[in-house]
């Protein structure tokens, strides 16, 4: 039998995640979990780097995030759940990485610079410009083969296999460089239609939400600023709610796109059937969260017995860096 190969995906808690989230990654990680050896990180200590100042929040941020990873379908069975700061090797790592990555390299990465920009950053933190360094560690501490990700994160990607080469070319090739395994699934845009869905930009649906919030958010979308009365017609390539038609309604989408262009249904009318194919869409994903949060113990049973087989993996990881590296000082040779 052959052995399945190894990825590495997971999230900054930051709160609950959203429609764009289930999209760009989650769907694909549940259908993952059946081909690969998978490891979910919550990434708790890279939330600092935008969260420092509200630590206490962590604890519910990780929680609302397993519930919704478990929600949408990933499996604690085949999927390993873990919080990234129960595991120290990886802070260990991220200090080894740091000793050779240059300040020049983290400033030059083109996803920092753009997450810098968003959050109006004049100068970066220690922790933010260095979180690359720590995404490295996340990844090759469990020697994953692939990571997925979208085309913006690429980037960080190529400095993980360029830091893990330079591991492996100044000490000994213990260490595997990764492969992106790129999603060719395009974002979904915000309620405002400008940019992508985001919990910062207050543009989001998400999953968790209830059947009236669905259905008042959906009527605050941005749809075509062009068609002032429902008879007037319409250009649905550049319409919010036709974006999410595509998405999740895909079998109404031939209809509404000659019914739009011809003035032969409003923007009102649009969102209503959008509402009620979203709102039952999420019915199971809400129902089993329900099950979720009224398990509390269970929940953190699960994160608790992820971590322990995650922090198994990289302490032998751990184990051999340190003995290539000649940081085992009290090991006997040949031991």
């Amino acid at each position: 039998m052959a052995v399945k190969k190894r990825i590495l995906t997971g999230d900054r808690p930051t709160g609950k995640l959203h429609l764009g989230h289930y999209v760009g990654s989650l769907i694909n990680r549940v259908k993952l979990q059946d081909e690969y050896d998978t490891f979910v990180i919550i990434a708790d200590m890279q939330a600092l780097t935008t969260n420092f100042k509200q630590p206490e929040k962590l604890g519910q941020d990780i929680r609302e995030v397993a519930m919704d990873y478990m929600a949408v379908g990933i499996d604690p069975e085949k999927a390993t759940i873990f919080i990234q700061s129960y595991i120290p090797e990886i802070a260990e790592l991220t200090m080894y990485y740091s000793m050779f990555t240059t300040v020049n390299t983290l400033r030059h990465n083109p996803t920092v610079k753009t997450e810098a920009k968003e959050r109006g950053y004049q100068e970066m933190m220690y922790g933010f410009l260095g979180y690359p360094v720590s995404q490295a560690a996340d990844i090759s501490i469990f020697k994953a083969h692939l990571v997925p990700v979208g085309q913006d994160q690429v980037p960080h990607i190529e400095l993980t296999r360029k830091i893990v080469r330079q591991f492996n070319e100044l000490y000994k090739p213990v260490l595997i460089e990764p492969d992106a395994l790129i999603s060719e699934v395009p974002r979904l845009i915000g309620l405002d239609g400008g940019s992508k869905m985001s919990k910062s930009l207050n543009n989001a649906i998400y999953l968790s939400d209830k059947e009236e919030v669905i259905g008042k958010q959906i009527r605050t979308a941005v749809t075509d600023p062009a068609r002032i009365h429902p008879t007037d017609p319409g250009h649905p390539e550049i319409c919010t709610i036709y974006a999410y038609h595509n998405v999740f309604n895909k079998e109404f989408v031939p209809e509404v796109t000659v019914l739009c262009r011809e003035g032969k249904i409003g923007c009102v009318a649009c969102k209503s059937k959008l509402t009620k194919v979203l709102n039952a869409f999420l019915v199971p994903i809400r129902e089993k969260r329900k099950e979720l949060e009224a398990k509390p113990a269970l929940l953190d049973e699960i994160l608790i017995e992820g971590t322990k087989k995650a922090h198994k993996v990289a302490k032998l990881t751990m184990e051999e860096v340190r003995d290539v590296m000649g940081l085992n000082y009290f090991k006997k040779q040949g031991n």
